[in-house]
């Protein structure tokens, strides 16, 4: 059974790309979101097992939403942070905050997909 994922980044690129990688991976992308109020809402209602986020939204950061994920008890998805972000004390911080693996822009398929799958090694 494939693995459901949420794709959350501001840019139509960005999801288009994620989503491209992901589904010919064998993942089925549930849902995808523009800003940080619908990640959170798509987040409850789809329940993905695996959710992408990009750090950098039009209302909130990936981090907050990040804190807001991880505390919904009946939320158990694994959560890759994207950014163009790369300073180490943001990285720490996603990591120390559940993100199961933090990703710098640009990035490749292929480690979008290498990601994914240690997420759930």
């Amino acid at each position: 059974m494939s693995k459901s994922v949420l794709i959350v980044d501001d840019s139509m690129y960005m999801r288009s790309l994620i989503s491209d990688a992901l589904e010919s991976a064998g993942y089925t992308i549930v849902g995808q979101a523009e800003n940080g109020e619908k990640a959170i809402d798509l987040a409850m209602e789809l329940k993905p097992e695996l959710i992408t986020l990009d750090n950098i939204l039009p209302d909130m950061i990936g981090i907050d939403i990040l804190r807001v994920l991880k505390s919904e008890e009946n939320l158990d998805a694994k959560v890759i942070m994207i950014s163009a972000v790369g300073q180490e004390s943001v990285i720490q911080e996603g990591l120390s905050l559940g993100a199961t693996d933090y990703i710098v822009k640009p990035f490749t398929a292929e480690g979008i997909v290498s990601s994914a799958a240690k997420a759930f090694e």
